[in-house]
């Protein structure tokens, strides 16, 4: 008890110096959180991938559709338990700012697929039944006022058009971490436009979702695939839904990567700001702790005082920090949830932060502690602090 006593009037002796060290690793720790809870976004989509799904495609890149016609060899291949299929739409919903994932799917068989998808508002009959009826995810129902009965008007920009759907569904995930800011309205009512305005065009599927029969098969099953269509016109990759997603992630390694550097440096400089408030009291105190060794106070002793202090400083920091960092991470979220419709303050990233506090704290005390155990008594009493 009388070295924790100790422990926190060494910590207030210079009040500015340590409030401001708290700060800075508070600070830190909140950028950290936040360059982490970024990072996580880019990978939720692969993460939340179901291991029996996979995704086909056209081989040559996803802006090339695929004929409906493979759907049936799709079918065939041994392994595979369903199929369903999807086009990416892109409208604008009033203005290019407003941006939000749209798909045009075939409704019986893709719910079948993702069953992560809840209607917790509306119908499946009333969506099923009418041709321009379209399901909206409960975050982006939220966002712009939609309610049942509204109808959403969209701007066609790869299949050019004005589009007009009604609300017949409002869908919640059944996980946390499940997508719901996502439309989802009729393949057959797009294809019926494409048919009017492009005649000869209809008949497309910009690609397919396969539910395996056995998890263990997706290698299998994707080889199989993309060989029933080799040589042909329309030639596919198949590959996992996990693999699907994270080829979008890919295509941002650089912005990853310089996102994880910033994270790298933001630890650097928890690390300098410690262990300068350390090695300055430490070189104060240097006669002090020279007279506490004439005392019988041992080199664990001196070791928990400085130790401590280090912990204390930084746990206090690393305390605020996280407290600062769970309404930054929900305002980062609204503001980004166009881009990262998933967003949330992990777990694992409070981990890490407690973790960084922890391991920043002991580094930093290191060097003042050998400095002070390494000096004997009258070259402390010599210091000049």
């Amino acid at each position: 008890m009388w070295v924790l006593r100790l422990i926190l009037k060494n910590s207030g002796r210079h009040k500015l110096r340590s409030m401001l060290t708290v700060l800075g690793v508070a600070l830190a720790i909140v950028a950290f959180g936040v360059v982490r809870t970024l990072i996580l976004a880019w990978y939720t989509q692969a993460e939340n991938s179901s291991p029996d799904r996979l995704v086909t495609r056209h081989a040559v890149s996803l802006t090339f559709d695929l004929p409906l016609a493979h759907r049936g060899k799709i079918e065939q291949v041994p392994g595979v338990k369903a199929v369903t299929y999807a086009n990416w739409f892109g409208g604008v919903y009033k203005d290019k700012s407003n941006f939000f994932a749209q798909f045009a799917c075939d409704f019986p068989t893709y719910l079948d697929m993702y069953p992560e998808f809840e209607i917790i508002e509306g119908s499946r009959d009333t969506l099923f039944a009418e041709r321009n009826a379209c399901m909206v995810g409960k975050k982006l129902a939220a966002k712009y006022g939609w309610k049942i009965g509204d109808i959403i008007p969209l701007i066609g920009t790869i299949y050019p058009g004005d589009y007009e759907f009604v609300v017949r569904a409002i869908y919640a995930g059944k996980e946390p971490n499940t997508d719901e800011s996502t439309m989802l309205f009729h393949w057959s009512y797009l294809d019926l436009r494409v048919a009017e305005a492009f005649p000869g065009n209809e008949g497309r599927a910009g690609f397919y979702i396969i539910r395996l029969a056995d998890p263990l098969s997706a290698a299998r099953v994707s080889e199989a695939v993309d060989a029933k269509f080799l040589n042909s016109s329309a030639e596919t990759l198949t590959e996992t839904e996990e693999a699907f997603a994270l080829g979008f992630v890919s295509m941002s390694s650089a912005i990853i990567t310089g996102i994880r550097i910033v994270s790298i440096l933001i630890i650097a400089i928890v690390l300098l700001v410690m262990a300068n408030t350390m090695a300055m009291s430490a070189r104060e105190r240097m006669k002090e702790y020279s007279v506490l060794k004439t005392l019988g106070f041992r080199k664990g002793h001196l070791m928990g005082l400085l130790s401590g202090e280090s912990l204390l400083l930084s746990g206090l920091g690393c305390l605020i920090g996280i407290g600062l960092l769970m309404p930054a991470v929900g305002g980062l979220s609204v503001a980004l949830s166009d881009f990262f419709p998933i967003m949330f303050l992990g777990a694992s990233t409070v981990g890490w932060a407690v973790l960084i506090s922890f391991v920043v704290a002991m580094v930093a005390a290191s060097y003042p502690v050998w400095r002070v155990l390494s000096a004997t008594i009258t070259e402390g009493l010599r210091q000049i602090g």
